[in-house]
């Protein structure tokens, strides 16, 4: 008996200690993220050293100091999970992506963004692959099929824009930012897309209908996943408009909101879905219906609430890299050979220069001949631009190379699984440090900021109009677009020929005002209900 009792409390004690150590690991990388936080705002002014590079920074420090303490045995307080990424993190930052989009930005260059986003990405995808195949062949460094090769090119066809778009200005530069925002957010969508379709192929036997196959799966899931997120959104927007939770609690609309939005990713994943496209969609719906019908608190209160997730969430992924950069584990692996690690990163890294060029500077070509006006045109410097945004690579990368294509056999116990994860960290940690140090520069050189544009746009930049109707407007035309409304506007076939991205989103307009807003809700088309967000009530904030 005093036996059993012993052991129960053995048992007891290493649960206790179990639990107590993941508290202190809970600990400091919560302070950690606290002083990523803090050094970000205190770099504010110094724009080329964004949270990002900052977190990163931070996180290979604490994993030197972690080597140190604990001997060279382990340089992260975390272990690494798929699943964390893509369920709990992921999420939060697509989302924002879609609610804080200016939306008739995105949808005026929308053939733009998805033949760069989608089209752009499949060039990539078998540069790649291919310059994969031709030269790792020759290194020989381990036993990979044809399914490893494309995995590689999917990998590395993810981009990470962020470094980018916090040195752009919406408002100086709108198309460049449109096409930069919305083709990160596409691109990462269409790589896991190719990802998971590699994954349910048997692709040793390639013939002309696997790839017919795997063509349609591949537009069957961005049809389907692109409806289901709009499905998600109008769902939303027709639940708060009939009910009007705000008549009673705002903290019922503010949480059904995220909600929704959040069970929309996890219905596209429970689907085989990509949950990417569902909830960036989601977030546009949300944004345009949703946002609308709920009361002036909860729209100040889920705007900030989304954005603040997102940030943590960019934060926390970046902070983990820097620290899983330095894991002894898997460089133990490659210590043997590290030229050859070096020798593939480099090689990946070439691959990724060229694998954006051979895209973004070709179909820039086709999408200006598609353009009249030489202000919606791409010019050289703007595709310079461009190509630079998508260099870099980031936590999408790294959360793929992280999967079974690479792990089926353990944590990096082969050889070939070993150096795939190395180098994609190294690609990961070079192209964020080194391209997004040179991004502000190279911003400046290319695109210095018009002045007599700044000014025309915002002529009071530090009232608190500045801040509010931007907030509360979500992304809505201002007072100068709405004017450029009503210019008068070449009628017929000629119409057509001159501004056809006029023309569609003038008609969609007229068919959402006549039937989507009356059923759903949205700017104007609230009815007045004692407390309720009618936009008069908008007026007081400007």
């Amino acid at each position: 008996m005093g036996f059993e009792l012993g052991s129960v409390l053995m048992k007891l004690g290493m649960v206790s200690t179990s639990d107590h150590s993941s508290v202190v690991s809970m600990n400091l990388f919560v302070a950690l993220l606290c002083a990523c936080i803090v050094l970000g705002h205190l770099l504010e002014e110094h724009r080329w050293m964004n949270e990002s590079i900052t977190a990163l920074a931070i996180g290979l420090c604490t994993g030197i100091v972690i080597l140190l303490t604990t001997g060279g045995k382990s340089s992260h307080i975390l272990v690494f999970s798929e699943d964390l990424f893509f369920i709990y993190l992921l999420p939060p930052i697509i989302f924002n992506a879609g609610f804080q989009v200016k939306k008739k930005q995105f949808f005026r260059n929308f053939m733009t963004i998805m033949l760069f986003g989608a089209i752009g990405t499949l060039i990539s995808f078998g540069i790649i692959s291919l310059g994969a195949i031709h030269f790792f062949k020759k290194m020989n460094i381990g036993s990979l099929d044809i399914g490893d090769y494309l995995a590689i090119g999917a990998i590395f066809s993810a981009t990470d824009s962020v470094c980018t778009l916090q040195v752009l200005n919406q408002d100086e530069t709108p198309l460049l930012y449109s096409l930069v925002f919305g083709e990160g957010v596409v691109n990462d969508a269409t790589s896991v897309v190719l990802f998971n379709a590699i994954q349910s192929f048997d692709l040793s036997h390639i013939d002309s209908s696997i790839a017919l196959q795997f063509i349609g799966n591949f537009l069957y899931l961005f049809v389907t996943s692109t409806m289901l997120g709009v499905f998600a959104g109008l769902l939303s927007a027709y639940t708060i408009k009939k009910l009007y939770f705000g008549r009673h609690s705002t903290d019922r609309e503010v949480a059904i909101m995220i909600l929704m939005a959040y069970l929309s990713y996890m219905l596209a994943e429970l689907f085989y879905l990509s949950a990417i496209l569902t909830v960036f969609f989601c977030g546009i719906v949300m944004s345009h219906y949703t946002w609308h019908n709920v009361t002036e608190s909860s729209r100040v209160t889920t705007k900030h609430a989304f954005a603040t997730l997102s940030f943590v969430a960019e934060i926390f992924i970046f902070l983990y890299v820097g620290m899983d950069a330095l894991d002894i584990e898997k460089w133990r692996f490659v210590s043997d050979s590290p030229g050859k690690s070096v020798g593939v990163s480099s090689i990946l890294l070439g691959l990724v220069l060229v694998g954006r060029a051979a895209f973004v500077f070709p179909l820039s070509f086709l999408s200006n001949l598609t353009k009249k006006s030489s202000s919606e045109k791409i010019d050289i410097k703007e595709q310079v631009t461009i190509w630079w945004a998508g260099l870099m690579r980031g936590a999408v990368s790294m959360a793929l190379a992280y999967n079974q294509v690479f792990t089926r056999a353990g944590h990096t116990q082969l050889r070939e699984n070993a150096i795939m994860i190395t180098s994609t960290i190294s690609v990961v940690l070079f192209s964020t440090v080194v391209f997004g140090l040179m991004t502000q520069p190279l911003v400046r050189l290319l695109l210095p900021p018009p002045k007599p544009f700044t000014s025309m746009i915002s002529s009071e930049p530090n009232t608190p109009k500045s801040f509010l109707v931007p907030l509360l407007g979500n992304g809505e035309e201002t007072e100068t677009e709405q004017a450029s409304q009503n210019v008068p506007r070449p009628t017929g076939l000629r119409m057509l020929l001159s501004t056809p991205s006029h023309t569609v989103h003038h008609y969609w307009r007229k068919f959402d005002n006549a039937f989507m807003r009356p059923v759903f809700g949205g700017r104007g088309f609230v009815p007045f209900i004692p407390g309720s967000p009618t936009e008069q009530n908008l007026g007081q904030w400007r």
